[in-house]
This record gives structure tokens, C-alpha cells and sequence, in this order.
């Protein structure tokens, strides 16, 4: 691994000036937050691993990213958050690509006629917990420790900034191609997420994203803070437990405060793209001490409910990953297999969801189940 010091990108402007509250990542923190982004994609956010191999080469040519502390933010500052929209399923064929992540942030600096000062993700699941990190490496900024999830949501009214009812425009948009959209205004969160996710579907039902700026002060008070570190942090306990040969799933609890769910093998799989969203259901046949039992979990790109033997008993904004029943690795709703053993497990929401306000967002009626909300924790 290169020293900072001898890093070709740190030659020409010398040492990193660190400003208070950054640090700089280790590939091994990479290499982490991929592990425990995966888990906290709750099925969504799209692969981590495309984005993975494409930072593994930046470190490899001597680049580094840098991690902003949001609590050193300056109240004034202008943030860039960040994302990939569309069907997770399309990223199998449609690889990542780090130029293209950067034009939607390029677009908005143009119009906001002002460079932005950190970039932040818009959920730290998935794929698109890395996605800043290419973003950051390339313009030269600092990654805030921040989302405004804790997870991965399919739509855009599912946020932190959301539930604050903070401005959802102007919104930046780009695809492979030389098409670029701007949203300049939109009625509301929702009317965002409706002309977004139909921009999005004719640009293939994938497009690189940056949302609404933040300022610093929005940052501080309203997004979902530390969870950089959070997805870090679980992604090495996921890792220590199969290097001390431990149970991976029970370390993911236990650094969660979680609880287990379901275990089972999955036995069938439903699954259609349709309007910009991966939509579907699996069933899994108990195993263990659930072998009498079935199970069945619904998902729009992200689980959503699940139910076993017909009752629902696990249910958004409450966290439903399911993991490898032996590594612990984190199962997207695009890559459930027949025949998979998987853990289904809960982790607890972040408290911005509880409110009235953030069930009204992202609880089980705002993906249209006819029951309230009840949490296992």
C-alpha cells in the first residue's frame, strides 16, 4: 500500500493539509465500508463491489479520500449528495463509471454559478455509499461522514430532508450519453421523485444524480450523521468474525443491536423492472429452528415487509437485511438465487422515521400495505 507521502496524486501539491475533522480513508476502511454498505442497503443501493474495483485503482495510482467530521462543517458550506437512481438490476450490464458520476455535480456547479465544498451521500446502502468517494477523489473534496437515510429507500421523498421538508430542487440528472437534465423546480418531494424516476427510465433506468444542495447548517441538523463510519465500523466486525472464525451474522447483530429474523433457503423468486424500479417478492422455506415455517419478503429495489406464514412481522422504515447465513455478506434484491441460505435480520431505524411525519414518508402505507407500522424492536 502507498505511503501518503509517496503517492503520485500527493506529489505535485505535497502532504495532505487536513483540515479539523477529516481523515483520510485506508483501502482497508474501503474495503470495509463495502462490506457493511452492502448490509445496510437493505437489498437496495445498487452493487458496492464496481464501485470497490474502481477505488482500489485510484489508491493503486496514489489517490486518497478524505472524511469529513459534519460537526466541523461550516454552517455556510455547500454540499453535493449524491447518488445513482433507478432498478439496482440494470448495474449488472450498465457498469459504474466515476467520470459519469461526476457530471450531474458539474451541471449543478454551473448553475448554481459556485463550486460546492464536500460531497455527501444520499444513503449510505450499497453502491451508492461508495459512489461519493470516486466523486470526492476526482474533484478534490472531502466526503462528509453523513446520509440522509442510514439505509437504502427507492424514491426520492424518502429522506432526512424530507421529513425536514427542506427545498427538494433544483436537482441535476446524467446518463452515459450527452444528455444532462436539470429540474429547476418542482412542486413537491413527490412531484420530484415522479418527473425524476420518468427522466430516469428513458435514460435506461439508470442515471447518475446530484439532489438538492445542502448547506452545512442543513447537514448538521437534518441529515442521518456518522453513518460513513457506522457502515465502516460494521463492515470490519463482519470481517473480524470470519477471520477469528466466529458467526458473521451474530457479530452484524450484535454491532447493530439488532435481531434475527428468519433463517431459511430461498425457494422462489419474482422479480420484474418496471417504471425505474425493481419490484418483486421471494419466498424462503424455514430452516434451523424456523424449518416449519415460510416466508415471504416484498421489495421495491428494497425489502419492504415481510411475513412469515402469511403475517406481516417485519416492516419499513425498521431495517430488513437479508445476509449470507455463513459469510455474513449482504444479498440484494437483484442478486436473490434459488437455493441461497440466507439470515433475514431487523436493525433498528434511524429515530427521523418514527416521527408521524417520516412514517407518512417511509412507512408500510407509503408502499401502499393497508396496515400501520409495527416495530419488532
Amino acid at each position: 500500500m502507498f505511503e501518503l507521502e509517496d503517492t503520485p496524486a500527493l506529489e505535485k501539491g505535497g502532504k495532505v493539509a487536513l483540515a479539523p475533522g477529516q481523515r483520510v480513508l485506508t483501502l482497508e476502511d474501503i474495503e470495509a465500508l463495502a462490506v457493511g454498505a452492502w448490509i445496510l442497503g437493505t437489498g437496495g443501493g445498487g452493487s458496492p463491489y464496481l464501485n470497490l474495483l474502481n477505488l482500489r485503482k485510484l489508491y493503486a495510482e496514489g489517490h486518497r479520500a478524505i472524511l469529513q467530521n459534519p460537526d466541523h462543517l461550516p454552517d455556510t458550506a455547500s454540499i453535493a449528495v449524491l447518488s445513482t437512481q433507478g432498478a439496482p438490476i440494470v448495474g449488472q450490464e450498465r457498469l459504474s463509471n466515476p467520470e459519469n458520476s461526476i457530471k450531474p455535480m458539474r451541471a449543478m456547479e454551473r448553475f448554481q454559478n459556485r463550486d460546492f465544498d464536500a460531497v455527501m451521500a444520499l444513503e449510505i446502502g450499497g453502491g451508492n455509499g461508495l459512489l461519493p468517494l470516486l466523486v470526492a477523489i476526482l474533484a478534490g473534496l472531502p466526503v462528509i461522514d453523513a446520509d440522509s437515510m442510514g439505509r437504502a429507500y427507492p424514491e426520492a421523498q424518502m429522506t432526512s430532508f424530507s421529513v425536514a421538508d427542506l427545498p427538494c430542487a433544483p436537482m441535476a440528472m446524467a446518463d452515459i450519453r450527452d444528455n444532462e437534465i436539470l429540474i429547476h423546480k418542482a412542486e413537491n418531494w413527490k412531484w420530484m421523485e415522479r418527473l425524476s424516476r420518468t427522466i430516469c427510465t428513458e435514460m435506461g433506468s439508470t442515471a447518475t444524480t446530484c439532489k438538492a444542495p445542502r448547506t452545512g447548517k442543513e447537514v448538521k441538523e437534518f441529515g442521518v450523521l456518522y453513518t460513513t463510519t457506522k457502515a465502516i465500523d460494521l463492515g470490519y466486525a463482519v470481517l473480524k468474525s470470519r477471520a477469528d472464525h466466529l458467526d458473521p451474522v451474530q457479530a452484524i447483530l450484535n454491532q447493530c443491536t439488532g435481531k434475527l429474523i428468519f433463517e431459511g433457503k430461498i425457494v422462489d423468486v419474482e422479480r420484474r423492472t418496471t417504471k425505474g424500479f425493481l419490484r418483486g417478492r421471494t419466498k424462503l422455506e424455514g430452516m434451523g429452528k424456523d424449518q416449519n415455517a415460510d416466508f415471504i419478503l416484498d421489495f421495491q429495489n428494497e425489502f419492504s415487509v415481510g411475513y412469515c406464514d402469511l403475517e406481516p412481522v417485519v416492516m419499513t422504515p425498521d431495517l430488513i437485511c437479508v445476509v449470507d447465513s455463513v459469510s455474513g455478506d449482504g444479498i440484494a434484491t437483484e442478486t436473490l438465487r434459488y437455493g441461497q441460505r440466507v439470515s433475514v435480520l431487523a436493525l433498528p431505524s434511524p429515530p427521523v422515521f418514527l416521527s408521524k411525519r417520516g412514517l407518512d414518508l417511509v412507512g408500510p402505507r407509503a408502499f401502499g400495505y393497508d396496515f400501520e407500522y409495527r416495530s419488532v424492536f
